[in-house]
């Protein structure tokens, strides 16, 4: 049974929250590479990418709204978050790249093969370095994993709402191409 991110006493502590979303990541990644080579797939291989995207998003701001500020607080070590937060810049310009294609483009495989790998790196490193760093600097976990939750609800309610659209000014065109709604701004 996959891992729910909660302790059998209540809600998500921070790194079974954080490490949830990264099982969900690894397993879109696998579902993507077995639909790969099948006939009438695009469709289905573009959704969970989208899906893909939208986890990276939200937990890629979570992390950097909550998590990274309480830990970088608690242990004065700002090189390792710098470094995250780079290689989370990283898979946000990937990200925004497949954001705008579809499976079968030029360039969509080896897109989604580079944050794969990166995104493969950055989650092992935090599994280790960083999660072993937050049990032994004392933080509320779970605390924080209320508050990382939290957070979640909101980005996911902004991602899943419509795009705003004023029929006065058709705001549809500068985004025609795009698979989804344009998203706001980091």
């Amino acid at each position: 049974m996959a891992s729910t991110g909660k302790n059998e006493d209540g809600p998500a502590d921070a790194l079974a929250l954080l490490r949830t979303d990264h099982e969900q990541v690894r397993l879109l990644f696998a579902q993507y590479e077995g639909l790969r080579g099948l006939e009438d797939a695009e469709e289905m291989m573009a959704e969970l990418v989208d899906d893909l995207c939208d986890a990276l998003v939200i937990h890629t701001m979570i992390e950097e709204e909550l998590f990274y500020p309480a830990l970088r607080a608690a242990t004065g070590d700002d090189e390792l978050f710098d470094d995250a937060e780079l290689e989370h810049a990283g898979a946000r310009e990937l990200v925004s790249q497949l954001e705008v294609m579809y499976p079968g483009d030029e360039h969509f495989d080896a897109t989604l093969a580079v944050l794969a790998e990166e995104m493969a790196h950055h989650m092992a490193q935090e599994e280790g370095e960083v999660f072993e760093l937050a049990r032994a600097c004392g933080l509320d976990l779970a605390a924080l994993g209320q508050r990382l939750a939290l957070r979640r609800a909101q980005l996911d309610e902004d991602l899943s709402a419509p795009p705003a659209f004023d029929a006065a000014i058709d705001t549809a065109a500068p985004h025609e191409g795009r698979r989804t709604p344009p998203r706001a701004p980091d």
